[in-house]
């Protein structure tokens, strides 16, 4: 079997379909950015969009790791205050953040599921949390599989697949509740963007009837903290309650001084 060619992360997002899959994701992230409200918003990975565009809180960063993988060109943010860090160790304090985009960061991190705890660990209760990823039960998934048959890769190489349900299982255990899922590109794998184009019908149809195949979803997310009340045995008894002290007895009217029974 011949060996593959290696698509990377930066050649496929400037090819037809990583264009064609930035721009739904770039919709997709400033309708759902744009009612979420708070102080701190991070944006982690793929600089090639501006996932916060749209959100107005004072303050946003874009967080790059530069162990987790490629992150594409960074022309979307020319103005945006950037830093260099680890997604499994963010530089945050805890509980600090209101909102945080991971448009493709997991499937490239070394263990997604620490990645998803770090970014628990520092958003704030009621935060938002929102991610994107490729979906392996759909159209680019399955040319993707035909990699074992020797078939030349459609997605980049190096991107690990992870599914919905696994990343809202993952969501769930740390916490979060679900907000909403989406789903989008629903074409057939073309390479060219004449084809892509005369495909666009597609997504209404595939919105409408097969929801759940498209080959990108999103998930967006709130962290929800649950009070706890500690019930304990009872380590000290109730005190007695006191005795009220008896009231004198009034002396009965028409005795004049007199002890009762006394006749003298």
């Amino acid at each position: 079997m011949a060996d593959h060619p290696i698509v990377s992360w930066d050649d496929w997002l400037a090819s037809p379909p990583g264009q064609y899959m930035l721009r739904w994701e770039a919709q997709q992230y400033d309708r759902t950015v744009t009612d979420i409200f708070g102080y701190h918003a991070v944006q982690m990975g793929l600089p090639a969009i501006d996932t916060l565009r749209e959100n107005r809180m004072p303050f946003s960063a874009l967080a790059l790791d530069p162990a987790s993988g490629p992150h594409g060109p960074r022309a979307a943010h020319p103005d945006t205050r950037q830093l260099l860090c680890r997604f499994d160790e963010l530089p945050f304090d805890t509980q600090s953040i209101d909102l945080a985009t991971l448009p493709h960061v997991l499937e490239f991190a070394e263990d997604p599921h620490e990645v998803l705890r770090e970014v628990s660990r520092v958003l704030m209760p009621e935060g938002r949390v929102v991610v994107t990823c490729f979906n392996p039960m759909s159209l680019w998934g399955a040319r993707q599989g035909l990699n074992r048959l020797g078939a030349m890769p459609f997605l980049p190489t190096d991107a690990q697949s992870i599914g919905f349900v696994r990343i809202k299982d993952w969501l769930k255990l740390l916490g979060f509740d679900i907000i909403r899922g989406r789903f989008g590109c629903y074409c057939p794998p073309y390479r060219t963007d004449r084809w892509l184009q005369r495909a666009a019908f597609m997504e209404k149809a595939g919105d409408r009837w097969w929801p759940i195949f498209g080959a990108v979803y999103m998930i967006s997310a709130v962290k929800r903290v649950r009070n706890i009340r500690l019930v304990g045995p009872a380590w000290k008894t109730a005190k007695a309650a006191l005795t009220p002290v008896a009231s004198p007895v009034a002396t009965p009217t028409g005795t004049h001084g007199k002890t009762p029974g006394d006749d003298s």
